[in-house]
This record gives structure tokens, sequence and C-alpha cells, in this order.
């Protein structure tokens, strides 16, 4: 009779310690079904300071905390290398823990298409994407270029005399956001020239007359636009862009070229998290794109609201890999 309470008491305490692991643990705690993070969360931003995801994470962790929609202590780290590929990788080292987060845009879905890196968004869980930024086509001041159409011309004439530059690498997003506005244009893609400096050089190379065209996003040209420095041909927006200096940037679709480049921007977490964090982040997501807190930073740096949950996100993930890779195949990118 001891010996088989001694086993039931046994068995009880395994019961209770795995109750106690699968509601209390590393995955947070689950309270009538709903799923709240138990420990710090960590947004990744997979470049260096400055850049656009490293902006985002930390203007949405500011929102979260300020606004006290998310409670828990959120830092944002940076893991920089390899287009996002080394962040991708760090995060796939915590399969299932929904306290591990991470900001990303098309490199995401461009950088394994074009095989440099193993991880792509099929590997981690889409939570919500929440901005839409877009690109700007800048020259310098002086260029004899007033618009896009005047550049493509010239690139139609001889698309290897003009020089484009942007910060991505070959076949990464500032190449193939120019890229899919030239083929609307009637440029021949194989042959556009461009130039990839990852150190961040573009600007100055464009400012010293090295190159002809920097591809790069729309925040990244307004002080050099306000100091007279560059001009701006056009923006690949579906329409004007509201807030100063911007509203003058004029978009290709107004100058006859009917096509557009989003650069979305949205957060994700390792694989296999539970259903009930999904669940979670998809609706603080969704107060933080709906809150004026996070309507005034979109207005500050020209992002507009493009908030999608898990589903639709991947959804719009798996279209966006369908027509990309078919832009990389015809530029000999592909794999």
């Amino acid at each position: 009779m001891k010996k088989l309470l001694t086993t039931v008491l046994a068995l009880g305490m395994l019961v209770a310690a795995g109750c106690s692991s699968s509601n209390e643990g590393t995955s947070g705690t689950v309270e009538n079904g709903e799923w709240a993070p138990k420990d710090n969360i960590e947004i990744v931003a997979p470049a260096g300071a400055g850049g656009g995801w490293d902006t985002t994470a930390r203007m949405v962790a500011k929102v979260f905390s300020e606004e006290g929609i998310i409670e828990q202590n959120m830092g944002v780290v940076n893991k920089a290398g390899g287009g996002g590929a080394v962040g991708w990788a760090y995060i796939a080292g915590f399969d299932g823990n929904p306290h591990k987060l991470f900001v990303s845009s098309p490199p995401i879905v461009l950088i394994p298409l074009n095989g440099q890196s193993q991880y792509g968004h099929e590997d981690f869980t889409p939570l919500a994407n929440v901005i839409a930024d877009y690109a700007a086509f800048a020259v310098a001041a002086d260029a004899k270029w007033n618009n896009l159409n005047e550049l493509f011309e010239d690139m139609k004439q001889d698309p290897t005399s003009i020089t484009v530059v942007g910060t991505s690498s070959p076949g990464s997003m500032d190449h193939i956001q120019f890229v899919q506005i030239a083929k609307a244009a009637g440029v021949d893609i194989t042959k556009i020239k461009y130039v990839s400096d990852q150190d961040g050089g573009g600007l100055t190379q464009l400012l010293n007359g090295s190159v002809d065209v920097y591809s790069t996003g729309v925040a990244e040209t307004v002080e050099q636009v306000k100091a007279g420095n560059i001009k701006v041909l056009g923006v690949t927006s579906p329409e004007r862009l509201e807030g100063e200096v911007i509203e003058d940037f004029p978009t290709a679709i107004e100058q006859g070229i009917d096509e557009t480049f989003i650069n979305w921007r949205g957060f994700f977490g390792p694989a296999n998290l539970d259903e009930a964090a999904v669940a979670y982040y998809e609706q603080k997501f969704k107060e933080l794109s709906d809150s004026e807190a996070f309507a005034e930073i979109r207005a500050q740096f020209g992002w507009d609201e493009m908030y999608l949950n898990s589903a639709e996100y991947k959804q719009f993930l798996d279209e966006q890999k369908t027509e990309i890779k078919s832009l990389l195949d015809e530029l000999g990118l592909g794999q």
C-alpha cells in the first residue's frame, strides 16, 4: 500500500510539473485560453542601426511600451550581416519561443531566392505586417534628367551607359525595386548596370559623380533634397505621399509607368509558435496599427498603414515569392 501511494504521488508530481511547464514555462502564461508573455521580449533588427528595419523595430517597441499595449519589457537588438541572413539564422535557433521576434521586409523573400540564405519566410511564423514604405529614385541636383521617362528613354537607348547604385546586394531590394519599375517602362532589365554598396556609400557615390542614379527608400532622400543636393525623379507608391518634401515627389504611375513597389514591413516569430501566442501578437499589432501614436510615427517617416494578420500575411508572402521569382529568373539571378 505504501509503495502504491508513493507511485501515485510521484505520478501526480509529474503531471503537475507537466502542466506548469506548458502553462507557465518559457512559452508564457495561459489563462482562460489566452496567452500572455512571461519574460522580456526581444525584437531583432537583422541589420545595423539607423536603417529601415532598425527604425521600424524601435518605433514599434516605443509605442508598445509608452501606450501600455504590451506591459513586458521589449528590447531591440541588431544582428547585422548577409542582408538579413545573420538575424534570421539567430531567430531560427529559438524554435517555438514566443519571446523572440524580428522585423523584416522584401529581403526575406528575395535573399533566399537568390541563394544567399537558407532561411526564408516559410521557416518562421508571420505575425502581422504593419507598414508600407516605398522606393525613391534620386539623381544629382544638376543631372540632365527631370523625370523617370527622360531617364528611362536614355536607358532604352543604352542601358549600360547609366549606373544605378543601391545598398543591397544584386537581386535584393534596392536592385529589384528599380528593375521592376524600369521593366514596366520598357527598359531591357538584363542590361541594367547595378552597383552594390553595402557599406552605405551609395549617396556619396551619387554626389561625387561615380554613379548616376540612387535607388533607395523615400525617407533616405528627404534631407538631401532639402539641402538642394539631389532631386527625386519618382517614387513607387500608388499615390502621392503626404508630408513635407515627400508630397512633391512624383509617382511612377503619374508619369505613365503602370507599376508600384511596396517595401512592406512586418514582424515574425520563430517556427512552431503556439496558436494562442500568435493570436496575442495579432491583437497587439492591430492595437498598435490603430493607435494615434503610431499614426504620428507613420506620418513622420512617410510610411503608409498596411496591417495584415498572420493568415493574410502568409498568403501575401507566398504571392510575393511567386512574383519575385519570375523577375529574378529573368535577370538570371534565381536559384
